[in-house]
């Protein structure tokens, strides 16, 4: 019930900040309510290592308890991976002032991170580890928070790649 309460609460909020077209907004609470909503229909209606086959041996939306980072790295490493996010987090919020200023894909792309790192960090925190279900059986099961941490990484290389005006920042050098 306390969880259904906290899902609603994230739909309202997003409806606010998308009523009030606060794109940054929509972005974070956005990905975090997918997040944790398609992780909460998951956790319902299947039990770990449970698979639905949707496309026979190509996806699959099994459920996996992750305890460690990207492809279960640092597996078990609970309290550091939280410190982890909680210190992008930290960071991401500090710098956060001078993004508004730049470039809209670095700025987004730190908002997607941003996102997806809180809402892998509610499971930390809530359950112990992140749950997974996204599998394509090549690749290590993921969720809707991964696709954003990826995606936001994807926007600031392309955006510090292609987009960011590299004569402003030596003109600041000098």
């Amino acid at each position: 019930m306390k969880k259904l309460f906290k899902n609603i609460l994230l739909v309202v909020e997003l409806i606010l900040a998308i009523i009030y077209y606060n794109r940054e907004k929509i972005l974070f609470v956005g990905v975090v309510a997918l997040d944790q909503i398609t992780k909460a229909i998951v956790m319902r209606n299947f039990i770990p290592g449970e698979s639905l086959p949707i496309l026979q041996d190509i996806f699959h939306l099994t459920y996996v308890l992750n305890p460690g980072a990207a492809f279960g790295i640092l597996s078990n490493q609970r309290m550091f991976l939280m410190l982890m996010g909680a210190g992008l987090i930290a960071a991401t919020l500090y710098f956060y002032p001078l993004l508004k200023k730049s470039d809209s894909f670095l700025r987004f792309g730190a908002i997607a991170i941003l996102s997806g790192a809180v809402a892998n960090l509610i499971d930390r925190v809530q359950i112990g580890c992140v749950v997974d279900f996204f599998d394509f059986r090549i690749w290590p099961v993921f969720n809707v928070a991964d696709i954003a941490i990826v995606l936001g990484m994807g926007f600031m290389i392309y955006a510090i790649l292609f987009r960011l005006d590299t004569t402003k920042t030596e003109e600041v050098g000098r």
